[in-house]
This record gives C-alpha cells, structure tokens and sequence, in this order.
C-alpha cells in the first residue's frame, strides 16, 4: 500500500469556500493512467493536478473526474501554492507539462501569478448549434487552440445565462468561454465544460490564456481584472505580456491527508 499527501486548496479565492477548489497530489513516479484517473474521479473536483518534484523543475499532469487535459490554471496555482507554503519553494517555480511546455509561477504579497503561453485566438463563423445550446446569441465568436470564445454585450448576458449542458456537451470543443464587459471588473467570463466532465467551472485560469489576448487588444491596455461569474466565484489579476499572459489570484488552504492506494 503506497501513501502520498494530498491538498485541497481554493484557487483564485478572496474568502474561504469561494474560488475553484482543486486537489494536489505529490508523488515520487507515475503510477498508470488509470490510476490517477480513478482519484481524480474519487476527489470529483474539477481538477487533480499530479506532481513529481525534481531537482530544477516539477513535473505535472491535470486530471478532471473523467479526462487528463492538457493545462489547467486554477490548479497550477493551488499546486503552486502547496510547494510555496509546505516545501520551503522560493523564487520562480518551473511547472513542465508534456504538451503545453513550461509554465513559470511566482508570489508576491500573497498572490501566487501563473505566466502562461498566450492563447492564438481567431475569427470563426457562428454555428446554430452554439446559439442553441446557449439559449443566446453572442455578439462575435472566436476559436482558441481548444476552446471557443463567445463575446456577449453586458455582464448580465453573462450572469443570466442557463445552458442546456446536454447540448453543450455535444459540440465539437473541449470547453465554451463566455464573455463580455463587467460592470465592476475590466471583463467578465463563465466557463462551460461538459464534455470533460465539468458542467461549469467555478473559476478557469487556462480560460483566460484565451479572454486576456482578446480584451488586451479591444481595450488597449495589458493590465486588467477579471471575475467569473460562477456561483463560487473568483478575482483574477491579468496582464498581457508579448506572446505570454500573467495570471495572478490569491488561494486558500482548505485541507491536507494522505491518500492510499
């Protein structure tokens, strides 16, 4: 029987039981796939992030209950968190992943900021099927590397909305931002996931390699703050910075164990 520490830490929170909760797992080797899928799927959070801590940098992979993704913010900041605040980290943490290369994570007065590649958004024509799912029509669409970004008028377009997941989960991408001007932030966004297992997520980083080009480039600006609109809800700190983007929220440390398998 193996035993590793396990942490659950609320990402992007301000206050405790807000932000998007993820667990983080050490280990010292990969076990099989399945296995660390069956405790992403035993945790059931959105996101399990794995870790193997070597000597210059740490090695992760992300797991919801259902899929391993490629990249996931809210976890790279609660995994952060854990080596800052229980294994003595300082500096600059290097997080490489197998395929979305290396992620550069720092803190500062209590704000833990991801520095992640910047997303390569472009125009894509309107698909019925998006409208339909949504229950509205945005404004203008464009398409991420995996996700599709749908740009509405006013935060409450944004806060209203009631998706029919079961269409959602129909679609042919990984996961559907939704955006638009905030009425106490620069932008405003939620995230819809279904078909990796996370009908909305409480507050996506990696969303926002995506929303940070796009409100960069029609504000003109590179500094921003942003909140998602879930029921937990999260602050983020953005900034664009050339063909990368800086993430910064604050976290919380909800729980530490063992597990055992």
């Amino acid at each position: 029987m193996n035993k590793y520490p396990i942490f659950q830490i609320d990402a992007f929170a301000e206050k405790p039981f807000s932000g998007n909760p993820a667990a983080v797992v050490i280990l010292d080797e990969w076990p099989d796939n399945k296995v660390m899928q069956n405790i992403a799927f035993e945790n059931n959070l959105s996101e399990t992030a794995f870790l193997i801590i070597e000597k210059d940098n740490v090695l992760v992979r992300y797991f919801t209950p259902t899929v391993e993704v490629d990249l996931c913010g809210h976890a790279t900041l609660a995994s952060a968190f854990v080596l800052f605040a229980f294994y003595h980290f300082e500096g600059e943490i290097v997080f490489s992943t197998p395929k979305r290369g290396d992620l550069y994570v720092t803190q500062k007065d209590g704000i833990v900021n991801l520095n992640f590649p910047a997303d390569d958004i472009r125009k894509e024509p309107m698909p019925a099927s998006v409208v339909l799912a949504l229950k509205a029509k945005p404004i203008d669409i464009y398409r991420g590397i995996t996700d599709l970004l749908l740009v509405f008028e006013n935060e409450s377009n944004i806060r209203e909305m009631e998706p029919d997941f079961g269409l959602l989960e129909q679609l042919p991408f990984p996961g559907v931002i939704v955006t638009a001007p905030g009425d106490n932030a620069d932008f405003v966004s939620r995230f819809f996931a279904p078909a990796q297992g996370i009908p909305e997520d409480p507050v996506t980083g990696s969303a926002h390699t995506t929303l940070i080009p796009y409100w960069s480039n029609r504000f003109g600006k590179t500094k921003m703050v942003a909140k998602q609109l879930s029921k937990r809800g999260g602050t983020l700190y953005c900034q664009m910075a050339g063909k990368r983007v800086n993430i910064g929220g604050r976290a919380i440390h909800y729980l530490s164990g063992e597990i055992h398998f």
